[in-house]
């Protein structure tokens, strides 16, 4: 008889096991740092997960307890459109935010370069003021404010959430004048030497170097506007053409109250612009909160 022939057996050298080994190792190693992170992302992105999976859910399956579609409906956000006045909704909430923004911007950052770089007589008065009106509740002057914007018959518009702004805001007027006082002075003697106003040396000099706390700013802004309900509840309410996206929503799902899946479309499309924003910005918005401290 003729003995079975066994097939060789394919030593594994050392080398080898050790480079799995440490494969292994560094795959534990990075588990066992970013297991924190990784499960506060997984808290995170869950409830987007859900909202944005019952948006492509039928009516009939978003009041069941599935939480995958069964067919994927991109029309509801069609329906969306069709049944709201979403497109005005976008625009005056562009408008609103847009606007608010810049007239902050043209307003905040003279302040905060006066309060960082001139030395004059009731300075820390005025830096006291700002955190002062940091810590101020809107809700607390709300009445008199109401009143005044009545008064010039601006009520159920968003013109008295966006002209406050040219008075500046004290927030970003505050980070902006932190990140100021961190630029050395030689950079504006330097202007003065060479003839550069306080107006030039502004524009030329410390306008480029302060970008990434620009950024910061405006879209520290940006996002209050775009997310703010209680303004324009309070003055564009009686006015429906001058609704923004918050006061929008908040009407259309009261409206389609047993329809989840089209308040998770509405949804996706008011959280989508500031997620697409922060994506692009979220480089120089991250630069740019790192470098404002707290230096006094």
């Amino acid at each position: 008889m003729t003995a079975l022939a066994t097939p060789p057996v394919t030593a594994v050298s050392p080398a080898r096991r050790t480079g799995a080994r440490g494969r292994a190792r560094r795959i534990l190693y990075w588990i066992a740092t970013h297991a924190v992170a990784v499960a506060l992302s997984l808290m995170f992105l869950g409830p987007l997960a859900f909202v944005a999976l019952t948006a492509l859910m039928t009516d009939e399956q978003a009041l069941t307890g599935d939480l995958w579609p069964t067919s994927w409906n991109w029309g509801n956000f069609g329906e969306v459109f069709a049944r709201s006045h979403m497109l005005t909704w976008i625009g005056n909430t562009f408008m609103y935010a847009g606007l608010a923004t810049l007239f902050m911007l043209l307003s905040s950052i003279p302040v905060a370069y006066a309060m960082a770089r001139f030395r004059f007589r009731g300075r820390k008065l005025a830096f006291f003021a700002v955190i002062t009106m940091m810590m101020l509740p809107p809700q607390v002057v709300a009445v008199p404010v109401y009143l005044i914007w009545a008064r010039f018959d601006l009520t159920g518009t968003l013109w008295p959430l966006i002209l406050p702004m040219l008075l500046g805001d004290a927030f970003s007027i505050f980070l902006l004048r932190q990140f100021l006082i961190t630029i050395p002075r030689e950079y504006t003697e330097a202007a003065r030497v060479d003839g550069c106003s306080d107006l030039r040396t502004l524009v030329s000099v410390i306008l480029p170097m302060s970008r990434p706390a620009i950024a910061a700013v405006a879209l520290f802004q940006f996002f209050y506007c775009w997310n703010d309900y209680y303004g324009p509840l309070l003055y564009a309410q009686i006015s429906e053409e001058n609704w923004t996206l918050s006061l929008g929503l908040a009407s259309f799902r009261a409206l389609h109250s047993v329809q989840w899946n089209l308040t998770m479309a509405a949804t996706i499309l008011v959280m989508a612009p500031v997620i697409i924003v922060f994506f692009f910005a979220q480089r120089v918005f991250i630069e740019g909160v790192t470098l404002t401290g707290v230096k006094g």
